[in-house]
């Protein structure tokens, strides 16, 4: 098997996802890859604020707006810089972190998709799914789901 060309990561900028970040950072710095690092938001507006907290639940991190998303971003982008990734693009995804991370993962041909394990074993994350095993199921590319909690 080859390595992996381009490796995909979601942060929503809770010590979890970054966990996340710097498994993804390790992976892409030792096989070569570009590390695309993503982050879903909601768009700031109160209607948006309401119907992102309905989404996200207890189980994640909120990222309302975009400057918290850029923030977050920088963040990320930071640790993975330290961990040895040298091809790093981010991505600010307005959305439903699932579909999001789907979105990028399409948008860039990845082969990989890194996620944290946060909500997969939660009674919300059995009964009304999580990230991870969304993600998991329906991405159509290899995925690591790093123990991040």
């Amino acid at each position: 098997m080859a390595a992996y060309q381009t490796v995909v990561v979601g942060t929503d900028g809770s010590e979890s996802s970054f966990a996340a970040v710097d498994r993804a950072a390790s992976v892409a710095a030792d096989s070569g890859a570009t590390l695309v690092i993503a982050c879903a938001y909601y768009p700031a507006s109160k209607h948006d604020v309401d119907k992102a907290q309905d989404a996200l639940r207890d189980e994640s991190y909120q990222v309302v707006g975009s400057a918290p998303a850029e923030d977050t971003l920088q963040s990320a982008r930071d640790r993975a810089v330290k961990l040895g990734a040298s091809k790093i693009e981010t991505v600010p995804v307005v959305g439903d972190p699932v579909e999001s991370l789907r979105k990028v993962v399409d948008d860039h041909s990845a082969d990989l998709l890194v996620v944290g394990n946060r909500g997969l074993n939660t009674l919300t994350g059995r009964i009304l799914g999580s990230v991870p095993s969304e993600v998991a199921r329906k991405s159509g590319v290899d995925v690591l789901i790093v123990h991040t909690t």
